[in-house]
């Protein structure tokens, strides 16, 4: 069975969840040092998780990622850019920002950018799951397979809970790779923590068809 994986389906889930992470980046107290902490992670619901960052910025700085992220809903990535570069610039420990400026750099094709910003998101803070899984969406738009696997086994490292990494790694290994077993493996664990997914259902059938593989 032939299927096709658009960017906005292979993505759609990744953009989810970073925006949820910008939404609650503020909810809790802020620390006064600067410096960028490793996070903490809370179970929100069947879709994913929050990662909640504590930071200390200014009232404008948070004005003006609150505006980022709208821009980014509203589809306005050039825009969004502008602001995000500033506030990189000016909080380098923010890693949030460092995420969706690679992100918006990503939709608008400009890939070379979206990498170096995601990278910097990596080097801010090497234990955040969706700056390896957004890396990860980068490096396969890229064509870089190896490494795009390398980010979404790592952000599945740090969150194996993190479904749509899960999912991500077995789209990237069934259709770009050809490691079946990989897929099949991936996809059924995705499957199970999201099991309303009726297309991910019909790949598993299809990969057990093609491969022989009884169901478990």
């Amino acid at each position: 069975m032939k299927r096709g994986i658009t960017e906005n389906e292979f993505r759609a889930s990744t953009l989810h969840v970073v925006c949820v992470v910008c939404a609650m980046w503020f909810a809790s107290g802020c620390s006064t040092n600067g410096t960028t902490n490793s996070g903490r992670f809370e179970s929100k619901d069947d879709r994913g998780f929050v990662i909640i960052q504590e930071v200390g910025v200014s009232g404008t700085l948070r004005s003006d990622f609150r505006r980022a992220v709208g821009l980014m809903n509203d589809g306005n990535y050039a825009e969004a850019v502008i602001l995000l570069e500033a506030l990189t610039k000016s909080a380098p420990h923010v890693t949030t920002a460092h995420i969706n400026l690679g992100i918006a750099h990503s939709e608008l094709r400009e890939l070379e950018a979206a990498e170096a910003s995601m990278a910097r998101a990596v080097e801010s803070n090497p234990n955040h799951p969706v700056a390896h899984n957004e890396l990860g969406i980068i490096y396969r738009k890229r064509g870089r397979f190896e490494e795009a696997r390398r980010s979404y086994e790592r952000a599945l490292e740090i969150y194996p809970k993190f479904h749509f990494a899960r999912r991500n790694l077995a789209i990237l290994c069934d259709l770009y790779v050809s490691d079946l077993d990989c897929a099949i493996d991936n996809y059924e664990q995705y499957h199970l923590a999201m099991p309303d997914d009726t297309e991910a259902a019909m790949w598993i059938a299809d990969l057990r068809n093609r491969t022989g593989r009884s169901v478990r």
